[in-house]
């Protein structure tokens, strides 16, 4: 990975904070294969056929206003000069990404975009991300304004939505099995592993987090969703859009239609092969109101003991943020409550305290080495919120600096020490730092003098808890890269050379010269690459178009028709390729914008 593989010219792009460029990625164009090349031609020009039908009505002029090629795969860099224009950007990517990075990069509003390209078997469907999916699936519905605002509020969502280590287990165990289902030839023995790791971690993923459930959200709208009528739905999911398998068998009667509502999060989803159900929302509006539904019961909303809870049960970094503003970054191990409520927090381990997103000077993960406790809510000795507490205030409670002072808490929690620091923001009162400090709540000592400094936090009550640290960049939370790399399947001396067929017959459609090889080229091709079917294709479309050596094209048809009596799992394809051959005998080709 080079250091800075990302084009700034983008200004949501340039937006970006620096612990999401750590998953940017070169799209390493040059790497692309004509054969690559020729499996995008024949998805988009197959989707194009089909989708303008069957698909939101927002998807064809997408495609269009996005500047994405029919003929071969798009630059990024390109991409992000269209994109640019409605706000947007994109950004590349090495196949899945932890939930939680891939929600906030939408946040952004960025586009990530797994630039590997499908192999020619998974042409319908492919189990991993790649950049049909993302480029011709996810970016050309993002121009309809309302779909893009709620595409990023999804994103703001998900950010602060609380996962849990069996998450990342189960998302590691995905990713592994979609790059093992992608090369050509898998090892039938590591798939069978990579299967069943997948299926055991499901089955132990335990009470789903919050990042489960809205991960099913996402996944029944922005991947997999239809909208309108429930008997006649229209696909607007990027799933469905990039996926000409799946884009028609889902409108079929076989897969079962669900009205669209806050009850999809409780289904579960295999992201390795089709789906048996799919949920038709009314129009966009309900799906802003329905994650405003599922968002108003998150701990980022509710805080509180209830949020404290979740972040322990998370077992990662977390933040609770006082009603002060301050925030406190770590991995929360315990919980004191009083009553029901939570009077006293605990991080174990490199914790951070921040306001604002933005950490606090002196109190970053070095200074909190060993961890973080405080106290919480209201003080004994005064009805008032103790972050709007004066200096007055503060003078009449017998605290100012350089003084002993003593705080009792309401719940019983008791701070005596020395007063060395009293810190503010924006007017409220966020932390005082205490020397010679001993916490207590009854019998038990929470914190000694010679334990070093006691920075007691201020505040009322927990406002907000949500995942991750609340500056990244500062914390430096790099942990859940994903180790594990996609596999780019080298060419060996066979393939190079039906690569080079591939390209000769690109530049002979291009060019519109050279007809009279056609004929030397598909001779090569059936002598030494015989169950190609894909090359064929677009010979036999060269010289229906032309009219040219009708005997050689009836000899390629007797091909194609030959291949689908033996191959089953391409006669459907194949099939395809005839009728959109027929198709553009008597209809002009869509108008397509340059890059």
């Amino acid at each position: 990975m080079k250091s800075n593989p990302v084009s700034m010219n983008n200004k949501a792009v340039a937006a970006l904070p620096k612990h999401l460029l750590q998953f940017a990625v070169d799209q390493r164009y040059d790497e692309y294969t004509p054969v690559d090349h020729a499996v995008w031609r024949f998805i988009m020009r197959q989707n194009i056929f089909f989708l303008k039908e069957y698909a939101h009505k927002l998807y064809f002029q997408g495609l269009l206003d996005t500047g994405i090629s029919f003929d071969r795969i798009p630059r990024i860099e390109e991409m992000n000069e269209i994109l640019g224009k409605i706000g947007w950007g994109g950004v590349a990517v090495d196949g899945f990404i932890p939930p939680a990075a891939f929600m906030e990069f939408q946040a952004y509003r960025v586009l990530v975009i797994a630039c590997d390209m499908r192999q020619i078997n998974h042409i319908e469907y492919t189990p991993a991300p790649d950049i049909v999916h993302e480029a011709a699936g996810h970016a050309p519905i993002i121009v309809d304004q309302e779909y893009a605002d709620y595409l990023q509020r999804f994103g703001e969502v998900g950010a602060k939505a609380m996962s849990s280590k069996k998450d990342f287990e189960l998302y590691e165990a995905i990713r592994h099995l979609s790059i093992i289902k992608e090369q050509p030839n898998p090892d039938p023995e590591v798939l069978e592993k990579a299967t069943r790791l997948v299926e055991e971690r499901q089955k132990n993923l335990g009470d789903p987090s919050e990042m489960a459930l809205l991960s099913r959200l996402h996944w029944w709208t922005v991947e997999y969703g239809l909208i309108g009528p429930l008997d006649k739905p229209k696909i607007y999911g990027a799933g469905l859009l990039s996926s000409i398998g799946e884009s028609v068998s889902c409108l079929e009667p076989r897969v079962k239609k669900i009205p669209y509502s806050i009850d999809a999060q409780n289904v579960p989803f295999d992201i390795t092969t089709k789906q048996p159900q799919l949920f038709v929302t009314r129009d966009f509006k309900q799906l802003a109101d329905v994650l405003e539904e599922f968002a108003s019961r998150m701990a980022f909303r509710v805080g509180g003991l209830e949020g404290i809870t979740k972040a322990i049960e998370c077992k990662n970094t977390a933040t609770c943020e006082y009603s002060s503003g301050l925030q406190v970054s770590g991995v929360f191990t315990e919980v004191i409550t009083h009553e029901g409520d939570a009077v006293y927090l605990r991080t174990t381990g490199p914790s951070a305290l921040a306001v604002g997103d933005k950490e606090l000077p002196g109190h970053g993960r070095d200074y909190h080495a060993e961890g973080f406790g405080a106290p919480i809510g209201l003080w004994k000795s005064t009805d008032k919120a103790p972050e709007t507490l004066t200096e007055q205030d503060l003078a009449g409670l017998g605290i100012a600096t350089g003084q002993d002072a003593t705080v009792e808490f309401a719940s019983g929690v008791m701070v005596k020490g020395r007063v060395e620091n009293i810190l503010r923001h924006d007017g409220k009162l966020l932390l005082i730092t205490f020397t010679n400090c001993r916490v207590t709540f009854g019998d038990r000592v929470l914190f000694e003098p010679d334990w070093g400094k006691f920075d007691m936090a201020v505040g009322a009550r927990i406002a907000s808890v949500f995942n991750g640290a609340a500056d990244k960049d500062a914390y430096n939370q790099v942990a859940l890269v994903p180790r594990e790399r996609t596999i780019k399947s080298p060419s060996d001396e066979k393939r190079k050379r039906l690569e080079s067929l591939y390209a000769q017959v690109r530049d002979i459609r291009e060019r519109k010269v050279g007809y009279e090889r056609l004929g030397e080229i598909w001779e090569t091709q059936q002598k030494e690459h015989a169950d190609d079917w894909l090359l064929s294709m677009e010979i036999f479309e060269i010289l229906d178009e032309t009219g040219q050596q009708n005997a050689l094209k009836q000899q390629v048809m007797t091909f194609l028709n030959g291949r689908k009596t033996l191959d089953k799992d391409n006669a459907t394809l194949i099939e395809w390729g005839f009728r959109l051959v027929t198709y553009h005998k008597t209809n002009l080709e869509p108008a397509e914008r340059p890059l």
